[in-house]
């Protein structure tokens, strides 16, 4: 039996949340997204020279590296840290890229209407990170540690989660009769202190308690 490469064994694995297959890259803009959602999940590497079937095309190394660069370091705020190998399989060359998930998030990219947009991975897609997400974030950099008040939201919160498997941020605020912003902060508090879990999803996230706590507790 012909022994595998470690190249092809990373390449039968497909595209998933920590992976992701690269063409080539024509646009720096456009990868930066890809860096930036790793290092804001949980880390991945990108495999460029690869097609979405897994069939290798090959690239240019150098020119790829420089597009890899001016999206980790113009397109991306922070900039981001990343690791890189070239690989040569049956006379084609691949590069790999490998993004470590960051403890400065969260990464922002530059988009063309020159805002900034944080995004995440989930599964084999990037995806923007959304209001909540970014109130998780900030509450996680503050020095002193997130407490919470067990107030009608907490309990209106805990009740629909008894009644629902998950709820969507909207569900939160119209049952609980608060406005958006309140029921962000309500479940980012919540989501730091581990008491709920956050589905991530498109076009809206969706929330459900930690299977691992009780409220209870």
């Amino acid at each position: 039996m012909k022994k595998v490469s470690y190249l092809q064994s990373l390449i039968l694995e497909g595209e998933h949340q920590q992976q992701d297959f690269k063409f080539g890259i024509t646009d720096s803009r456009k990868i930066a997204r890809s860096l930036v959602a790793f290092a804001n999940t949980n880390g991945g590497r990108l495999l460029i020279g690869v097609k979405d079937n897994g069939v290798i095309a090959g690239v240019r190394t150098d020119e790829e590296y420089y597009m890899i660069e001016s999206a980790a370091h113009l397109f991306s705020k922070p900039e981001i840290h990343f690791e890189s190998k070239v690989w040569q399989e049956g006379g084609k060359t691949v590069l790999e890229v490998w993004v470590p998930p960051s403890p400065h998030r969260p990464h922002q990219v530059k988009e063309e209407n020159g805002t900034w947009q944080a995004y995440v991975r989930s599964r084999d897609e990037n995806i923007q990170a959304d209001d909540v997400m970014v109130a998780v974030w900030q509450k996680m950099k503050q020095k002193k540690g997130s407490f919470i008040r067990y107030s009608n939201i907490e309990k209106t919160l805990f009740e629909l989660l008894e009644q629902n498997e998950a709820i969507t941020l909207k569900n939160l605020a119209r049952r609980a009769r608060i406005s958006k912003r309140k029921a962000v902060d309500t479940l980012a508090t919540l989501i730091v202190l581990d008491l709920i879990i956050q589905q991530v999803g498109y076009p809206e996230s969706r929330f459900k308690l930690n299977p691992q706590i009780s409220p209870d507790q």
